[in-house]
């Protein structure tokens, strides 16, 4: 097989037209139509990108007498391992871009499901006719059927990924094509993601400086501030949407490169693997029942960057431990 067949095939397998080929090699369209047609060849520098991408050797683009494919993987990959296929990775990757919009929009009903218990609670303070009784349990009501439609986009999606957890705890390999294609599709959702995050983080400052502004001109006057409160509730939910759904697409490309979190020398953290969970749970747990018994939604919420920031550090200590070890 001559070297136009083969870029013609490898092409074909990750379901590229000519212009994408092009587009990431760096040359035009009618270059790639000339290399297939055998009309010219590639310089040795758009050979070696091509087995990159590709996820093959140089010499089976280069050799014609070889018909095999050889992947450029490792020569000491470790054959006990689970192999990743690109036809595997590509359903993952598209499960995770679905579920993404899922999660996200049912965390940010669940970050939202005080409003009513608290727009209630200020039309009560502001003399409006509801009584205080009225208010806390229609509020409270409206509150748990909230979090109930949350629920409804968030467990059905988080089943859809349940049996990919591989990924996220089992050290696997990747089949030849598989590194290439997924690296680029990652560098090209890069400028998404930092969009994605930056409008994420964005919305929530404005939510609390208008919390801020509010407090400031209506200092003595509480209804006005609940009001804000719950504004800034859904600000938050906005942009926790915004940031679920870039950072759940962002990791679902670190999860089959086993990238940044995703290393198998952090896979095979146990004692990290034991004490997230536990962690999170004890946080959630906590900011359930301080939010319940002060019914202020409006300022518990600081725990989850909070308890993300205190993470991160217990992350890097049990790292450095566990290193030693």
């Amino acid at each position: 097989m001559i070297l136009a067949d083969k870029i013609i095939n490898e092409r074909k397998k990750l379901g590229w037209s000519q212009e994408e080929m092009a587009d990431k090699l760096g040359v035009s369209r009618q270059s790639v139509s000339k290399w297939e047609g055998a009309q010219s060849v590639p310089d040795l520098q758009r050979i070696l990108e091509m087995s990159k991408i590709f996820g093959v050797s140089t010499d089976y683009l280069l050799k014609d007498d070889i018909e095999d494919v050889i992947p450029s993987e490792k020569a000491d990959s470790d054959s006990s391992l689970r192999k990743l296929s690109l036809e595997e990775a590509n359903t993952y990757l598209d499960i995770v871009k679905k579920s993404s919009d899922k999660i996200a929009l049912g965390v940010a009903i669940c970050t939202s499901c005080p409003v009513p218990l608290l727009l209630l609670e200020s039309a009560f303070k502001a003399g409006s006719g509801i009584s205080e009784g009225v208010a806390g349990g229609l509020g409270t009501v409206l509150l748990l059927v909230l979090v109930a439609i949350s629920l409804v986009f968030i467990i059905p999606a988080g089943m859809a990924l349940s049996k990919w957890e591989w990924l996220e705890k089992e050290s696997f390999e990747t089949e030849y094509g598989v590194d290439g294609a997924v690296r680029t599709k990652s560098n090209k959702f890069e400028p998404r993601f930092v969009r994605g995050i930056t409008m994420g983080i964005v919305t929530i400052l404005l939510g609390v400086i208008l919390l801020v502004a509010v407090a400031f001109i209506n200092e003595n006057n509480e209804p006005p501030i609940i009001a804000a409160a719950s504004a800034l509730l859904l600000f938050i939910g906005a942009g926790v949407n915004m940031i679920i759904r870039a950072g759940m697409v962002k990791d679902s490309y670190s999860r089959v490169l086993q990238e940044d979190d995703y290393t198998k020398a952090k896979k095979e953290n146990k004692v990290m693997n034991a004490v997230a969970p536990a962690y999170w749970l004890l946080v959630t747990a906590g900011y359930l029942a301080w939010s319940f018994t002060t019914n202020n939604w409006g300022f518990t919420w600081i725990v989850w960057p909070i308890a993300g920031i205190v993470f991160g550090a217990i992350s890097v200590v049990v790292d450095q431990i566990t290193r030693k070890d």
